[in-house]
C-alpha cells in the first residue's frame, strides 16, 4: 500500500509558513517544551494546533489511513499531561510577539487595553476530573460542574489577543468534587497551576496583571465587567499605576458626593437629563475607601426607560471617550464565543488531568494568537469564523492534493504491470485505498 503523508509532513501551506514566522519552536524550547525521545515538541504541538481544522477528533485521526504515519495516542496524551512544561511562558512570550506586530501597525496615540472577564467551561459529564467543583455560571444564573476559567487579554480595539489565564476550580471545600491528586512534584509548573485553582478572583486578577506587566505587556486601561468593579480590587489596581473602566451595578456601595453618602440612583437623581444624547450624564465623586472615580450614566439600549452606569478611575477622560473604549470589551466575549464553538476549547480533549487541561487551553489560546496574527498581516475583513473555515479548507486541499498523487502512482502501476496477477494487484490495492478515503473525497470518484 502507499504511505500516507503525515500532518507534518503536509504541512507546507499557510501553518508552516506562520510557524516558521513566528519562531514558535523556538519559543517551546524557551518554555522547556521539549522531548527526549521521538516527535519533537514542535512535531506534536503542530499536530495539536492543526487538529481542529481536520474536521475530526483525535480518536478518528488514528482510525484512519493516515493513523499509521501519525504518532501513538500515547505520544500525545503524555505530551499534553506533562506537569513540568511551561506553558504559561510560552504563551506570554508568544502573545507578546503577537501584540509587537500588532503595535508596529497602530499609532502610539491609540488607545490599548487590557480586559479582564471569566467563563465558565462545562463538564457535567465528569465524575473523576482533577479539581472538578461546583461553579457559578452566569449567564444561566446556576451552579454547574466544571471549571472557571479567568482570562486576560489586550486589545487595540481591532484584534484582540489572549495573554494568560488561571483554571479556577473553587476555594470552597465543600464546592469541590474532586481534589489534587498526590505525589506531584511540588516545584513543578503543574503544581504551581493546581494551587493557583484554589485563589479569589479578585486576588487572581491582581496577579495576572503583575505577571503580565512583569512580561513587558502595556495598556493604558484596565476593562471589566460589574462582578470584577469592587473598591478594594479598584484600590489595588491604581496602586499598581492602572486606571481602570468597568460597569457598576446598583448595590448597596455608597458614592460621597458634597460630603454626602449616595446610591447610583440617588446620584443619577441629581444630575441634569440629556434626554437627546445616549450620554444622560456624568459626576464625579468618591468611593468609601476615599478613591476619586468619575461616574458616567448611560442610556440601556434595550431597554429604553433604564440606564447603566460606568466607571472610571481616570478623571481626566471625558464621559464620550469613556463609553467609547468601555465598548473594546465586547471583543473578550467574542473570543469566548469563537473558541468553544470553533477552536473546541474544552471539548477537544478530556482528560482527568489538570496538566491536560492547562495544555489544551494555551493550544486553544495559541490557534486564536495565530488566526488574528493572519487576519491583521493581510488586512483581512474576513471575521474569524470566515477564517477558520478557509484554514479547514486548505487542510482538504492537501488532501485532495495528495489523493491525485497517490492516483496518479496507481495508474504509474497499472501501466507498468505485465501479467494479469500484477494488474489485479493494483487494482484491489485502489479498491482498498478508495474505500479508506474521506466522504468528500470518494464523491468525486464515483
Amino acid at each position: 500500500m502507499l504511505h500516507q503523508k503525515s500532518l507534518s509532513e503536509q504541512a507546507k501551506t499557510r501553518f508552516s509558513i506562520l510557524f516558521a514566522t513566528l519562531q514558535i519552536g523556538q519559543l517551546l524550547r524557551k518554555a522547556g517544551i521539549n522531548k527526549s525521545f521521538g516527535p519533537s515538541s514542535l512535531a506534536v504541538f503542530q499536530i495539536l494546533f492543526s487538529l481542529v481544522f481536520e474536521g475530526r477528533n483525535w480518536f478518528r485521526l488514528l482510525e484512519s489511513e493516515r493513523g499509521a504515519s501519525l504518532p501513538g495516542k500515547d505520544v500525545i496524551y503524555r505530551f499534553l499531561n506533562q506537569g513540568t512544561f511551561a506553558w504559561r511562558k510560552f504563551l506570554h512570550s508568544f502573545a507578546l510577539k503577537i501584540i509587537q506586530h500588532f503595535e508596529s501597525l497602530i499609532a502610539p496615540s491609540r488607545t490599548r487595553v487590557f480586559i479582564i472577564d471569566d467563563s465558565v467551561l462545562n463538564r457535567n459529564r465528569s465524575k473523576k476530573a482533577e479539581l472538578l467543583a461546583r461553579v457559578f455560571d452566569h449567564t444561566t444564573g446556576r451552579f454547574t460542574k466544571g471549571f472557571t476559567m479567568l482570562t486576560l487579554g489586550w486589545s487595540d480595539g481591532f484584534s484582540f489577543a489572549p495573554i494568560d489565564f488561571v483554571m479556577l476550580s473553587s476555594a470552597k471545600l465543600v464546592n469541590r468534587i474532586c481534589e489534587m491528586k498526590e505525589h506531584i512534584y511540588k516545584r513543578s509548573h503543574g503544581y504551581k497551576r493546581r494551587l493557583e485553582a484554589f485563589t479569589r478572583k479578585p486576588d487572581a486578577v491582581v496577579v495576572l496583571l503583575q505577571r503580565a506587566l512583569s512580561a513587558g505587556f502595556t495598556a493604558d486601561f484596565v476593562l471589566m465587567d460589574s462582578w470584577f468593579t469592587q473598591a478594594p480590587l479598584l484600590r489595588e489596581l491604581h496602586a499598581m499605576g492602572l486606571s481602570v473602566i468597568g460597569m457598576i451595578k446598583e448595590m448597596k456601595q455608597r458614592y460621597r458626593l458634597n460630603g454626602k453618602l449616595m446610591s447610583l440612583k440617588e446620584l443619577y437623581s441629581t444630575l441634569p437629563k440629556n434626554k437627546n444624547n445616549e450620554i444622560l450624564g456624568a459626576v464625579i465623586v468618591e468611593t468609601a475607601c476615599g478613591l476619586r472615580v468619575k461616574l458616567v450614566f448611560v442610556q440601556n439600549r434595550n431597554k429604553r426607560r433604564e440606564w447603566l452606569a460606568i466607571l472610571s478611575t481616570d478623571l481626566t477622560v471625558s464621559a464620550d471617550e469613556i463609553v467609547r473604549i468601555y465598548g473594546m470589551r465586547w471583543s473578550i466575549e467574542t473570543f469566548f464565543k469563537f473558541t468553544k464553538s470553533f477552536l473546541k476549547l474544552g471539548t477537544e480533549f478530556q482528560g482527568r488531568s489538570f496538566d491536560m487541561l492547562i495544555s489544551h487551553t494555551t493550544v486553544v489560546f495559541s490557534r486564536y494568537l495565530v488566526m488574528e496574527f493572519e487576519r491583521r498581516q493581510e488586512n483581512d475583513a474576513k471575521s474569524l469564523g470566515g477564517l477558520f473555515f478557509l484554514f479547514a479548507d486548505e487542510v482538504r486541499d492537501l488532501d485532495y492534493q495528495t489523493a491525485l498523487q497517490q492516483l496518479m502512482t496507481f495508474f504509474l502501476q497499472i501501466a507498468k504491470a505485465k501479467t494479469k496477477l500484477e494488474k489485479s494487484n493494483v487494482f484491489c490495492q485502489l479498491r482498498e485505498w478508495i474505500v479508506g478515503l474521506p466522504s468528500y473525497i470518494k464523491g468525486l470518484f464515483i
